[in-house]
């Protein structure tokens, strides 16, 4: 599916954010402690949106790479960025270790399949001191929040697929969307993880009550 709706994602995602997701993307990436010089992995890059941020922040000769599972993806981040992009999964990641000082990953924990092996691969590739910085949407507590966000995702973007021409699969995503969001793992379940792991200094940091900003730190040995 995210093949199939790569080159939607982009114009979908600004209508349903209200053209504020650059902004807040690049906030929360300087929140995390991410400055120039930093060499950075980007996992579950997507269509490159929190890695265009982050190259805005590092500056000329940014070092940055990005992973992905979804080759079309890949391709969507490489022909707008012009980094270098590897296939892989956060839970097999093909760096030596201590390769990073900064690790990220956008609105993808949702669909990590073991949190635990992807996050003591995070710990891996992050040299000593290393940052780690991902962004989530979390489940709203009321129903109310629930019933809104389910159609905000999902119903708006079949309205967006009447009005302007997007793949045909591209509301099916949107609809996926609020399904991992609904069966995310809880917070506190994955601050535990993050100390199990090894990661220091865990914390979480909401906006607007669901979206969520999990940090950490690889501790020196």
């Amino acid at each position: 599916i995210f093949d199939a709706t790569a080159a939607d994602y982009d114009k979908v995602e600004r209508c349903l954010s209200l053209g504020s997701g650059r902004w807040y993307r690049r906030q929360a990436l300087i929140r995390a402690g991410l400055r120039p010089g930093m060499s950075v992995a980007d996992v579950a890059i997507g269509t490159g949106l929190v890695a265009g941020e982050a190259i805005s922040i590092l500056g000329p000769g940014a070092s940055i790479i990005g992973v992905d599972p979804s080759p079309e993806m890949l391709r969507c981040a490489a022909a707008r960025l012009g980094i270098p992009t590897v296939l892989a999964t956060a839970e097999s990641l093909p760096f030596a270790p201590g390769s990073f000082d900064f690790l990220s990953m956008g609105y993808a924990l949702r669909h990590v399949d073991d949190l635990a092996g992807a996050f003591q691969e995070f710990l891996r590739v992050l040299r000593p001191d290393g940052l780690l910085c991902v962004l989530e949407i979390t489940r709203p507590r009321s129903a109310i929040g629930r019933a809104f966000l389910r159609f905000y995702l999902a119903t708006l973007s079949r309205l967006l697929a009447k009005v302007s021409t997007l793949a045909p699969r591209t509301p099916e995503l949107w609809a996926y969307y609020w399904e991992t969001i609904d069966r995310c793992v809880p917070p506190e379940s994955v601050l535990q993880t993050l100390r199990s792991a090894g990661f220091t200094q865990c914390s979480r940091r909401t906006f607007f009550g669901i979206f969520s900003e999990y940090t950490a730190l690889k501790p020196r040995p």
